[in-house]
């Protein structure tokens, strides 16, 4: 027999969620054939057939968590039949194929949950179906608008508004994918950081109206880091190392109805504030459609939450390790101040800097901060 284990579906992620099977026990596959949408941390990845065979055994339900390198499909070695060969695995999304004589039982590696029905005779993408189940939307009574019959995620927004208009009021709701994972990382922080915020305004008198603000924030934080390179990095708490990058990945915290997703701006200091847009953009549509790649949700060296888009003007950010710092960016406002003796009208930015107090010290956190606020200040 064969045993397909669950691959890393991204760059050390522990486990995966299954949002959808496309193939049932007794199904022959061909190799590269779709068999599930998985859900990580952030993104919603299909994973296909590493090999053409016939399909025994499923491992799990629809929502049930997968480690990663525990089994997810069982073959009973139908290319040994037909002459097909499996797929050679080259460490990707693929995994590798594993031979065993024991069986082993669904109840040995999985978290028991019910089966959920999966929306058969519909068009639409894994990412939408993921919406849907999120949503509690039955995709068969939702009305596409997309082209060619596809049912697209406003369709499935659309129906969920109605639907929700009158909630049953303390039902529980079990949290799945990205607010599963954001439950988890807040968990993580809170039990491992000692954290620290400071906060201070920023004065925006001076950019021109057409400014980018998110691009001078960036700029800003580059500019801070290159006075104090001691908040681009991360910390390990068990063996007490602390890693400085030279290379600036800002994780840009993006709000969605799904939860919280941080796409991360590779080599920040070298991309010019045109191409920052066009990566912001992208990241904003690829986030809303779920086809953000999970390598743009990795590696980041020290994280921006603009939540002043929303709403507030000061905030307590939290630190998701192993990074050591987080700069929020509340709700600018314009403020009468003193100036040179005379009151004005200024236009103010209220910054807060949570800091890892383990890696980074006070004085660390207010040069970084300092610069970063002279940044803003100069004109963009």
């Amino acid at each position: 027999m064969k045993i397909f284990n669950l691959p890393d579906l991204g760059e050390g992620l522990a486990d995966a969620e299954i949002r959808e099977w496309h193939v049932k026990e007794g199904d022959v596959v061909a190799v590269d054939q779709p068999l599930v949408c998985m859900e990580t941390a952030k993104a919603v990845v299909e994973v296909p057939s590493p090999q053409a065979g016939r399909i025994k055994k499923l491992y799990g339900a629809v929502n049930d968590v997968i480690d990663t390198g525990a089994p997810l499909v069982e073959f009973e070695g139908e290319h040994e039949k037909t002459g097909a060969e499996p797929r050679k695995d080259g460490g990707s999304v693929v995994g590798s194929l594993e031979e065993s004589s024991q069986r082993l039982e669904e109840t040995d590696i999985i978290i028991g949950s019910s089966k959920q029905k999966t929306a058969a005779g519909v068009k639409a993408m894994p990412a939408v179906r993921a919406l849907a189940k999120q949503l509690n939307v039955d995709l068969s009574l939702v009305q596409a608008t997309g082209p060619h019959g596809q049912i697209t995620a406003e369709d499935v927004k659309k129906l969920a508004a109605g639907a929700n208009k009158n909630p049953v009021v303390g039902q529980a709701e079990k949290l799945h994918g990205v607010r599963r994972a954001m439950a988890m990382a807040m968990t993580q922080s809170h039990q491992e950081v000692v954290p620290v915020t400071i906060i201070e305004d920023a004065d925006l008198s001076n950019l021109p109206a057409n400014s980018d603000l998110t691009a001078c924030f960036i700029k800003a934080i580059v500019t801070g880091i290159e006075a104090e390179p001691a908040l681009n990095a991360w910390y390990d708490g068990k063996t007490m190392e602390r890693r400085l990058f030279a290379e600036m990945n800002i994780g840009l915290a993006m709000d969605t109805p799904e939860g919280l997703f941080v796409p991360v701006i590779k080599n920040a200091a070298n991309t010019s504030a045109a191409d920052l847009r066009k990566t912001i953009d992208t990241f904003k549509q690829t986030v809303k459609s779920r086809t953000v790649s999970p390598s743009d949700l990795q590696g980041a060296t020290i994280t921006l939450s603009n939540f002043g888009m929303i709403a507030g003007r000061y905030a307590t950010p939290i630190v998701v390790p192993p990074m050591v710092a987080i700069l929020g960016c509340g709700k600018i406002r314009d403020v009468v101040v003193a100036r040179n003796g005379n009151m004005e009208i200024r236009r103010i930015a209220p910054l807060s800097l949570t800091f890892d107090h383990r890696a980074v010290t006070g004085g660390e956190a207010t040069r970084f901060l300092a610069a970063v606020i002279k940044s803003l200040e100069q004109t963009c």
